[in-house]
């Protein structure tokens, strides 16, 4: 059976660029891939031959002879031109070639490129939880952190090699810093094993970082604060985590930031609640109580005669700022009244007369205790 034309395989026009064979190759061996096709029996037949005609024609000198003599070209018949594509080949070999030329922006680089040796590998990122109180996140702070990380070694800048000495590339994965085995239809890649994935080893190690091209340190560094944070926000410093390998570019700094207890108040969102003590007579005839602000002033706030215990208030605007400037919150006080304890004689006098005088002052009581007579009643009948 005659073979078809290369070009006519992939889709494209005698004279298409090199972009454009490629695109259309891409485009043919993902339609006809064996493992999307596994329904279709000449799937493996079919994908081989995008792959022999693209092999082809990606190649200068290859497509040239082909333009110039068609398959003779490969017979071998034309005396000393260059060899055919593989298009005899294994379905192994085949699926290695498309394998590398769709995934090999991914794993790399294409072959021959270059374009994923010696590739610095980025640091790691680093996490710092930090305590603040209420009061710094309120207005805001400015705090003094200490990280332990992996800085650059600034003896041999990173490099991991002696000064006056360069790190060479690896002869066992040729600076790819991965290997590939062949294993049946499957091309299988690993980590090299000699540079254990950098692509460079290094002969004459740095004294100071012994080779490792980091050396560990203590860091110091200020950290912003925003007003409003609450216990979870989390704050990214870039660049400050971990130093890159190989000169590779530093991981990121994240802070947990978590808000202390207070003793005075309790934050919901960004409302406040604080619990006030009232006395009983306070209560009961009304009057005046100072309450404290979470900006360190005071605010008056008038009782109203006959005030139950749980009684609340809001003061507007008194409460936490919203992270990101989005208002301001409030502030609800919760009136707790107190009853008296470690009475004088005197005192115990004066409120038994008190309770003898005030048999319609307590409505709640007196409403309660009408339910429980009709309770009783209505169980006796």
């Amino acid at each position: 059976m005659a073979k078809r034309d290369y070009y006519e395989v992939l889709g494209v026009k005698r004279g298409a660029t090199a972009d454009e064979i490629k695109k259309a190759f891409r485009n043919k061996a993902k339609e006809l891939h064996p493992d999307r096709n596994q329904d279709n029996p000449q799937a493996e037949a079919q994908f081989k031959e995008v792959n022999e005609a693209y092999d082809c024609l990606k190649d200068e000198q290859k497509k040239a002879a082909y333009d110039r003599f068609g398959h003779a070209a490969f017979d071998g018949g034309m005396g000393g031109g260059p060899r055919g594509p593989q298009g005899n080949g294994d379905f192994a070999s085949a699926f290695s070639d498309v394998f590398e030329d769709l995934f090999g922006d991914f794993m790399g680089g294409s072959r021959g490129g270059g374009g994923g040796r010696n590739r610095a590998a980025r640091g790691s990122d680093l996490r710092y939880n930090l305590r603040v109180s209420l009061e710094e996140a309120f207005a805001g702070a400015q705090k003094t952190i200490s990280v332990p990380t992996a800085l650059s070694c600034g003896a041999c800048h990173g490099t991991g090699a002696e000064s006056g000495s360069e790190p060479q590339t690896c002869p066992t994965c040729s600076g790819m810093g991965k290997v590939r085995a062949q294993q049946g239809f499957f091309t299988v890649e690993r980590t090299c094993p000699t540079c254990n994935g950098a692509g460079q080893i290094v002969k004459n190690p740095c004294k100071v970082c012994r080779g490792a091209g980091r050396v560990e340190k203590e860091r110091t560094l200020s950290v912003n604060i925003p007003a409003g944070v609450e216990t979870g926000t989390r704050i990214r410093l870039g660049g400050e985590g971990e130093a890159g390998q190989r000169g590779g570019p530093a991981g990121d700094l994240y802070i947990f930031i978590e808000v202390r207890e207070h003793a005075i108040f309790q934050r919901e969102g960004v409302n406040l609640y604080c619990r006030i003590p009232v006395s009983m007579t306070t209560a009961a005839l009304g009057g005046d109580v100072e309450v404290p602000t979470i900006d360190g002033g005071r605010s008056l706030v008038k009782v109203p005669s006959g005030a139950q215990n749980g009684k609340q208030m809001r003061l507007r605007g008194k409460g936490m700022p919203a992270l990101r400037g989005a208002g301001v919150g409030d502030m609800l006080i919760e009136f707790a009244v107190e009853t008296p304890i470690n009475l004088t004689t005197r005192q115990k006098e004066l409120l038994r007369e008190f309770e003898a005088l005030s048999e319609n002052n307590n409505p709640e009581g007196s409403t309660f205790f009408s339910k429980v007579r009709n309770f009783w009643d209505g169980m006796t009948k």
